[in-house]
């Protein structure tokens, strides 16, 4: 079973009668009841009005895979959390950023970089293109997928060279951008995937959802978490695998820990 936790803001619910309307539950009810119709995924949800935003340490070292999906909030998210989740996801926990969860604070610490991009509301019709229709993401769909109203992100899209784009969009007024990427960062899976503008109905559509599911199970990594990924120990002479001698002077004590 893949635990899995689909992570909101759940503030324009609240503040916004369209967005209420479309999502009564929250953006994050509907995409954890889309994933439970997987047997294999075991789908939860968390808010950040909740005590640690919904993720304390001990229910991320239980999460397989993590969907972030914030807007208007990014600011609120307190930091150690973000750490948190950041080091979960070099653990091996895997991380699927939706729509403008390109500003959140985990993916800009994982990305390193602005990850801006330009951007229009104006209900485009969006036509996605599988760049590889046998990737597991794009598992059971076909050459192409249709919305019929979503906002505009257009290129440039200030983001690391993916290990792999998996989609791109074509919108009405013209524009293009790279609407499903994948990154590897440690031992954990990241995919971005663009569509998940609150005003639209996106996360009723199936096809959409076939996507999240897809890529929980491509983001997942069934191995055990690998605990010390960010160590950096101070490796005693007398432990080498081969036998060797101190030469010169050293600026730490055996088994002091350096600098950062």
């Amino acid at each position: 079973m893949i635990r899995t936790v689909v992570w909101n803001e759940f503030v324009h619910e609240q503040e916004n009668p369209l967005v209420r309307s479309i999502y009564p539950e929250g953006i994050h009810a509907t995409i954890a009841e889309a994933l439970g119709r997987d047997r294999a995924i075991a789908a939860s949800t968390a808010v950040l009005p909740e005590e640690e935003h919904g993720l304390p340490a001990e229910r991320l070292a239980e999460t397989d895979v993590l969907l972030w999906w914030g807007h208007k909030a990014h600011g609120r998210v307190d930091d150690a959390i973000v750490e948190r989740v950041v080091q979960r996801v070099w653990e091996g926990m895997g991380l699927i950023v939706l729509h403008s969860g390109h500003f959140s604070k985990p993916f800009k610490r994982l990305m390193g970089t602005p990850c801006s991009l330009r951007w229009r509301e104006a209900g485009e019709r969006e036509r996605m293109w599988a760049i590889n229709r046998s990737h597991p993401i794009l598992a059971g769909l076909g050459d192409r997928i249709e919305l019929p109203n979503e906002e505009m992100y257009g290129e440039p899209f200030l983001v690391p060279e993916p290990m792999e784009t998996v989609l791109i969009s074509w919108f009405e007024g013209g524009e293009v951008f790279r609407s499903g990427m994948t990154w590897q960062r440690g031992a954990g899976r990241i995919f971005y995937f663009r569509p998940g503008h609150e005003t639209y109905p996106t996360y009723h559509d199936a096809t959409v959802q076939q996507i999240l599911r897809n890529a929980v199970h491509w983001a997942h990594n069934p191995a055990p978490a690998w605990g010390d990924v960010s160590e950096a120990p101070n490796v005693p002479v007398d432990t080498a695998p081969e036998r060797i001698e101190q030469k010169g002077g050293s600026l730490h004590k055996a088994g002091e820990e350096g600098y950062r």
